[in-house]
């Protein structure tokens, strides 16, 4: 049983399997100080609770961490990416036209362009 806080530092290193593994040590340990709490243990196990739901809460956020760094490199050279992986922004922004589609020309307003140019006229300026 680890009495100690987890340093994130040390987890980045560890495999899938590890991580998992130390995740239910100490969801178990913590369900343990939890049953002693209410026994009617010691006030020093609030602060190893408190710790030990702050060392889950780190295993899980690498875990998510290295799991979407992974679905990032799958979906690199894909057409689509998943709704999660994209760029948040804001709604008016994602539903913007995109550059390609700002600068695209229409057949007619070419034409439009070509044979009613916009006109220019020579202002004298005076002295």
């Amino acid at each position: 049983m680890s009495t100690t806080k987890i340093k994130t530092a040390q987890l980045w290193g560890k495999n899938k399997d590890d991580l998992k593994k130390q995740l239910v040590d100490l969801k178990t340990e913590l369900a343990q100080l939890r049953t002693q709490k209410v026994a009617g243990g010691a006030n020093s196990k609030l602060t190893k609770i408190h710790d030990l739901r702050k060392s889950v809460a780190r295993v899980l956020t690498v875990i998510n961490a290295t799991q979407r760094s992974q679905l990032r490199l799958f979906y690199q050279k894909k057409k689509y990416l998943p709704l999660d992986l994209r760029p948040k922004k804001t709604r008016a922004m994602r539903r913007r036209l995109t550059k390609h589609e700002a600068t695209i020309v229409s057949e007619k307003q070419k034409k439009r362009q070509m044979h009613f140019p916009q006109r220019k006229y020579a202002v004298k300026a005076e002295a």
